[in-house]
Formats: C-alpha cells, sequence, structure tokens
C-alpha cells in the first residue's frame, strides 16, 4: 500500500471560534476517528494535496505531537462557495478492527468489443467495501479482455478477496456499446442486401422468358 507521511498540531481548543481562526490562519481542522481516543488536529493544506486530490487509494502516516497514527480518509468536507477544503476526518486503521473504504477499480485489457468497433463505457471507479486495514489494497483489478459489444460486467463480477462489497451486486460498472458508426455501416450492409436481392428478383423474369 502506498502511503503519504503528513504531520499534525493537536488542538486543544474545537469550538467555532476557534475553528474559525485556525482556517483565517491558513490551516485545515481535522478529527482522528476510530482508535482509543478522538484527537483533534489541524494540517496545512499543502500536507493534504496529495493524499486528497488524487484518484489513488492512500494510507496517511500522520505524526501528532510525537505519534503517529496510520489512517485513510474518512470524509471531506468543502465551501460551498469557494470550493476550499474546510475539514477533513481520518480514520486509524485498528489491527483487527474492520473499516469501510472506496476502493479504486483498475481495468485491465482490451475488451473485444472494442476491437469489433465498439466504445468502453465505465460506470463506477470505485467500490465501497468492509474489510480489516491489513487486506486493504491500493485498487481492485477488473479484467474486461472478454467484455463483448452489448455486454455488461456487475459488481458481483469484481474478485475482492476477504472484502465485503457493501455496492448492489447487479450493478453494472462497464459496458462495450455500440457507436454510431458502427450502427450506420450495419444499416448500409443491410441495404446493400435489400438491393442486391431487389436486382436478383428483377431479373428472375428475363431468365425464364
Amino acid at each position: 500500500m502506498k502511503s503519504i507521511q503528513l504531520k499534525g498540531t493537536r488542538r486543544s481548543d474545537i469550538g467555532k471560534a476557534a475553528t474559525r481562526r485556525l482556517r483565517s490562519e491558513g490551516n485545515i481542522p481535522a478529527v482522528m476517528y476510530g482508535g482509543e481516543e478522538t484527537v483533534h488536529f489541524a494540517v496545512e493544506p499543502l500536507a493534504v494535496r496529495g493524499l486528497v486530490y488524487t484518484p489513488e487509494f492512500l494510507v496517511a502516516e500522520v505524526e501528532i505531537d510525537g505519534k503517529n497514527y496510520r489512517s485513510i480518509i474518512k470524509d471531506l468536507q468543502f465551501d460551498v462557495v469557494t470550493d476550499d477544503l474546510i475539514h477533513i476526518d481520518f480514520l486509524e486503521l485498528v489491527d483487527g478492527k474492520k473499516v469501510i473504504a472506496e476502493i479504486p477499480l483498475n481495468f485491465v485489457g482490451q475488451p473485444v468489443g472494442v476491437k469489433a468497433g465498439g466504445r468502453l463505457v465505465t460506470k463506477l471507479n470505485s467500490l465501497k467495501v468492509r474489510t480489516f486495514p491489513r487486506f486493504l489494497v491500493e485498487h481492485l483489478d477488473v479484467n474486461i479482455d472478454n467484455l463483448k459489444l452489448g455486454g455488461n460486467i456487475r459488481v458481483e463480477d469484481v474478485p475482492a478477496e476477504n472484502m465485503e462489497v457493501m455496492n448492489s451486486p447487479r450493478i453494472p460498472i462497464a459496458s462495450v456499446v455500440t457507436t454510431r458508426a458502427l450502427r450506420q455501416a450495419g444499416e448500409g450492409a443491410e441495404g446493400e442486401g435489400d438491393e442486391a436481392a431487389t436486382e436478383e428478383g428483377a431479373e428472375a423474369p428475363a431468365a425464364e422468358a
């Protein structure tokens, strides 16, 4: 598992006024849940950029007052006007205690339906799973080589060992759809076939005569 190192400063004052002051100073309030204690702390925006603004699933090694907390992001809050990050909830990873996480999907291969002229459409980019920290992975591989034109791969088709997948099993995550060019080519072929049949029918009476 890839991880990122962060440093946080423990907060003793967690009231609204203190939170506003913290943000005005350019820092982000954060909370660490899931362990023996709930820890309120602050982090610098630049320090969490590589953790927040990435499609990868990363573990955050957060150092707070000399103690290290191995964690993942639980929730993010953004300002509705400026879209600035204003709060982060972290979930501490504790051995023997299951966690819920969003694991990215990694599509592997080239669908036979795409080779036939179709277009791949992905409908889900991650799955919500419940598992022990030791089973967390950077991504779940999904082989799409055998995906045919008009076919679907569903949640239930994704191999997720040692994990309880919380998404509905019948939800499609990827499919190959027919493109406009492929439809037009098919319609053209059908038209040529009809035209040829008409010509053969027109010649038939002359042959009998």
